[in-house]
Order: structure tokens, then sequence, then C-alpha cells
């Protein structure tokens, strides 16, 4: 038994970790997690290559995080609204082809995103080089030229990264000052306390 005013111990260990006669295995185990990660490597390796040269990843919005306690953080969003693909001159149909998210459930709710998303839609147009449905046919309108197309290569990693924010410590010139700020502050406190009195002296000198 134990010592003092504590728990009664009612522990349970009927959990097993192998299996036997007495009962198949109760515990999940996770061993194959180093293969699993290889796995889902080489997935990538060979998705890359079979679909080269467009990107692996697609082009994610900018946006605001949820709540009021993160509201500040921005970050990669799941698709472009439909207003923004508009206002770039994009139809949801072509943005899916070009390597664009698109969401049709989210909405702008200010000026300033809808801004943000459509500034990274038209540098992503300014770097995007479109292939021709067939290799044979001629460029028609939006296509990329012959030169720009044998130029191409696979872009690796996150399409348009977000710019983390500037970590430099920005250093401003104090103002030189006649009276000190704990003089100044002081002083307001006196006038403060003694505006009462002054007021009632005044009154007292005008009856």
């Amino acid at each position: 038994m134990v010592k003092h005013n504590n728990i009664i111990p009612n522990i349970h260990c009927g959990k097993k970790y192998c299996e036997s006669s007495r009962g198949p295995l109760k515990v999940r185990l996770t061993l194959n997690q180093a293969g699993k990660k290889k796995s889902r490597r080489l997935a990538r390796a060979a998705k890359a290559a079979k679909i080269a040269p467009r990107p692996l990843q697609l082009l994610r919005p900018a946006v605001h995080c949820p709540t009021q306690r993160y509201s500040a953080k921005v970050r990669l969003g799941k698709g472009f609204t439909i207003e923004e693909l508009k206002a770039a001159g994009l139809t949801a149909q072509y943005a899916r082809t070009v390597g664009i998210a698109v969401d049709h459930r989210r909405t702008n709710r200010c000026a300033e995103s809808l801004a943000a998303n459509l500034a990274r839609l038209e540098e992503y147009k300014s770097k995007l080089i479109v292939f021709p449905k067939k290799r044979l046919s001629k460029v028609k309108k939006g296509d990329s030229t012959a030169e720009e197309c044998k130029a191409a290569t696979q872009l690796k990693g996150t399409v348009l990264p977000l710019a983390g924010p500037s970590k430099d410590i920005v250093m401003a010139d104090v103002p030189s000052q006649e009276v000190g700020a704990y003089t100044a502050m002081r002083i307001a406190r006196k006038e403060t306390k003694v505006a009462g009195y002054r007021i009632a002296v005044i009154n007292r000198k005008d009856k």
C-alpha cells in the first residue's frame, strides 16, 4: 500500500506491443517512419521528372491568418479568388492550366489584399513560359517563343515565396532637449497637482 494520503494505484497495463496467442496488437506502431519519408521523397522526385519543366508546386496567394491573435501574420493560402483572377485578366479554367491555384470559396474583404495578390499574379505572368499544346504546332497568342521554351528550366521549391520581415535594427536619432524627459514629467506632475489650488487663489483675488 502507498504511504500517506496519495491516490490509490490503479494503473492499466493491458496494452500489448506485440501479437501473441492471447490477442492481436493493440498499439499502433510507427516503425516505418523513415521508410515512408524516403517513399514520399522519391514520389515527389518522380512526379517532378514526369511533369518537367513545369514546377512541382502551384502559385499560392498571400493571406492573413484567422482570428485577432494571428491576423498580423501573413502566410500562403489555398488559392486565388475569382475577383483577383479577373483583375489580372485570367479565368479560373485557364489559371489552373498554368500552375495557379484557384479557391472559389475565398473572398476579398479589403482592397489591400486584392492589390497584393494582383501584384503576385502580374509578377508570375511576367516570368511565365507557356508551351504550345503541340510541339510541332504554330505559336499562338499567349504562347512563348521557341527560344524561351528551349531555355526553360524546372523551378524547385515554393513558387514566389513570401519575403520575411526585415531583421535589421533601425537606429533613430534622439533630438537634443534643453529639459530632460524626467524633469519635464516631474514638472508636469507638479503643475497638475497644484492646478486646482492656483485656480482657487485666482478666484479669491477676483472677489
